[in-house]
């Protein structure tokens, strides 16, 4: 079918995503044909027309981003990566959703070539798209000069109706409107259909009307299939530059199917062989075979990577005059851009002796946060509304703010200029658009981002913890106000499972520190790390732990002794967080009964299970199997470390509005219990009801789970 005239080229290119797609779906018989097949139109004209983007190098870092929140239309996004010359091959195409290739169901970043970050769960590639809108603001106005425009990128996004009907995209269509992301653009395909049926039954809001409150710029396109009136759209919320933009395009799902257009049979199933036929048929498609690709079209898509070449090029001439006369300015972006970091980029990380005044280590990682972004410039990010209880103001480095907003009750809220170029982002009290807009402020590159709230919150934020940890991206989650010494908020605020959980996310680095010094080593390990890191950190004050007896590795291995025995251990006891000192106490008290007992620090389980075998055994030697665990936290998993011997002193029930100090000691979390718990083990009941007043009864062998 040859394309005469720029009308039937186009259409062959549209219909040429809708039956590759398609096919993919039905050749896997699985998968979300119907999306692909409505959004083609608008996705075409998107990439065809405005995307600025280099297919030969992906990582070009001036190019536009695209996220297609919408990810169970995957085949929608593999087709556009294909047909415009990505490195994925028809093979990985014709192996949608089969072992090992490079088109699994979802979008995942790392895994893909040109997929910018990994979507799927509705909503979360929303909020990915405001994250990589405030980088591209942050970089701009930090970088940018007069007459040298270096960052000049846009974000784009596809999303569905079950994106906008998830609670996340609420949060952050809030946040973006707030802080005027002008070169965020999405185009919403409102089919009006979700899985289980039609929008009808659950969705019925005006749309438009809600993101005009939020501070949108909004435009219709009544036919999805409009190419034209799309293009207009697009131009359009291009040309605003102070307010995001959502385009409403009215697209049928699964367009050309005679009998599943406008269903929701066709959004979670492949078409079946006789109805993708019988659309192949209805809009004039040339072929009846499985991945037929016309010349013409695959020569038009591919006009793409010579387009792309030409606009790498042409910036690649302004970064090097920029180069020249900022040479200063482009050695800081190249290395934030690279992920590198300065020679001295620890250099005034805080230290503290065991004679100083005790802090919370939340205090601690303000402290340490602080220190880091005196060296290292590209730190941003924010808490949730919370910058006073989580102590992660970066103080004099300015608000990430509209300067028109700046007024009497904003004024150096941290100090600094109020503007894009400010690195404290208020997030406001929104940790599920938080985790993501970090995820994808990562993900955009040049920035290391970091979040912040309460352990308890955490809740909130998984879903976007998980998928930074899928993504392997360089993100900081903060939390503070860690245990049930959190107090007199009470159970509502205090976590007990949450660092269980947490600990079950794979590639995830979960650090909860004892004291300020391990706090700031916490820090130095995560700018390092190649990847998430989590921080869990006390509310209460926690003393400076004495290291005069310690095998120094420290934090970057997992677990450490912290204080040896006088001679050969009898008795291990191991502790996270604030219960170190606990154990430390402990140690004491048990000389007195003349028992020798070693103290390790564990702050982080995943690090310290990353160090070989013969590490392992020199902290937690298999001969010694009389073992106390401490942390006011969930027992689960405490038994791999305990041994089968070891006692586990934890909390498995909700906490209790009281002083913190008053909580922890009637949960049973002091150093006599710890004590107590060690003398049993060993055979001392005697000496252990004498330090404990026989409340708690230990078996001397069989494991005890959990406070009684």
């Amino acid at each position: 079918m040859p394309a005469t005239d720029i009308q039937s080229l186009e259409e062959l290119c549209i219909n040429t995503i809708r039956f590759l797609s398609a096919d993919a779906v039905q050749n896997a018989n699985s998968g979300h044909p119907g999306m692909p097949m409505g959004a083609a139109a608008m996705a075409y004209t998107l990439w065809d027309g405005f995307l600025k983007h280099n297919p030969r190098n992906p990582s070009w870092f001036d190019h536009d981003r695209f996220i297609l929140s919408a990810g169970h239309g995957s085949m929608l996004l593999y087709s556009l990566l294909y047909l415009t010359g990505y490195d994925l091959s028809l093979d990985e195409i014709k192996h949608f959703r089969k072992w090992g290739s490079k088109t699994p169901g979802h979008p995942e970043r790392g895994h893909t070539v040109g997929v910018e970050v990994s979507t799927g769960p509705l909503g979360q590639g929303f909020g990915n798209a405001v994250g990589m809108a405030i980088a591209e603001a942050w970089l701009a106005a930090r970088y940018n000069r007069p007459d040298h425009r270096i960052i000049d990128h846009y974000t784009y996004g596809i999303c569905s109706d079950g994106d906008l009907m998830e609670g996340i995209s609420h949060e952050a269509a809030s946040l973006a409107g707030h802080l005027r992301l002008g070169k965020l653009v999405f185009l919403y395909d409102q089919n009006h259909i979700s899985l289980a049926g039609g929008t009808n039954l659950t969705f019925t809001e005006d749309v438009a009307k809600r993101f005009e409150g939020y501070g949108w710029h909004t435009r219709t396109v009544t036919e999805g299939n409009d190419t034209e009136d799309i293009a207009k759209a697009i131009a359009e919320a291009r040309a605003e530059d102070t307010r995001p933009s959502l385009i409403l395009v009215h697209t049928h799902i699964a367009y050309g199917s005679p009998k599943k257009q406008d269903t929701f049979s066709a959004h979670g199933n492949p078409l079946g062989e006789e109805e993708l036929q019988a659309a192949k048929k209805a809009l004039g498609w040339p072929a009846t075979d499985k991945f037929y690709l016309p010349e013409h079209a695959v020569q038009h898509f591919r006009r793409a990577i010579e387009k792309g070449a030409k606009a790498e090029r042409e910036w690649q001439k302004r970064f090097d005059a920029y180069k020249k006369e900022f040479p200063q300015d482009t050695a800081e972006l190249e290395q934030a851009i690279s992920g590198k970091l300065s020679d001295n980029w620890d250099a005034d990380l805080p230290k503290w002796t065991p004679t100083d005044k005790p802090v919370s280590t939340r205090v601690a990682g303000g402290e340490a946060l602080n220190a880091l972004g005196k060296h290292i410039p590209n730190i941003v990010g924010g808490s949730a509304d919370l910058n006073p209880s989580t102590n992660t103001a970066l103080k004099g480095m300015g608000d990430f703010q509209p300067r028109e907003f700046e007024g009497p009750a904003t004024q150096g809220a941290v100090g600094g200029p109020w503007d894009y170029a400010g690195h404290n982002v208020a997030f406001g009290v929104r940790e599920h658009a938080m985790g993501a807009a970090v995820n994808g402020m990562a993900a955009h590159g040049g920035i290391l981002p970091f979040s912040a709230t309460f352990l308890v919150f955490s809740d909130y934020m998984k879903p976007a913890i998980r998928l930074g940890a899928l993504s392997k991206l360089k993100a900081f989650y903060v939390f503070t106000h860690d245990s049930v010494a959190v107090g007199e908020d009470g159970p509502t605020h205090e976590p007990i499972e949450h660092l269980a959980g947490l600990r079950a996310i794979p590639e995830l680095n979960v650090i909860r520190p004892a004291d300020a010094t391990e706090t700031a080593e916490a820090w130095g390990v995560a700018i390092a790390h190649d990847g998430p890191t989590l921080f869990a950190l006390t509310r209460q004050n926690v003393p400076h732990l004495d290291r005069s007896k310690s095998k120094d590795a420290g934090v970057s291995k997992g677990a450490y002794i912290i204080s040896e025995a006088d001679g050969a251990p009898e008795v291990i006891l191991m502790g996270t967080g604030s219960e170190v000192a606990l154990c430390m106490k402990a140690q004491e008290k048990l000389r007195g009964y003349g028992v020798q007992a070693r103290v390790v620090s564990m702050p982080s389980w995943n690090l310290f299970e990353a160090q070989d075998d013969r590490y392992r055994e020199s902290v937690l030697p298999a001969a010694i199997k009389k073992r106390v665990t401490v942390e006011a936290a969930a027992t689960m998993g405490w038994r791999k470390w305990a041994g089968d011997e070891g006692v586990i002193i934890g909390i498995d029930h909700y906490g209790a509005s009281a002083p913190g100090e008053e909580v922890l000691k009637n949960f049973g979390f002091t150093a006599e219990h710890v004590t107590s718990a060690a003398l049993r083990l060993l055979g001392k009941n005697r000496e252990a009801d004498n330090e404990f007043g026989g409340e708690v009864a230990f078996a001397a062998t069989a494991p005890h789970e959990g406070h009684s």
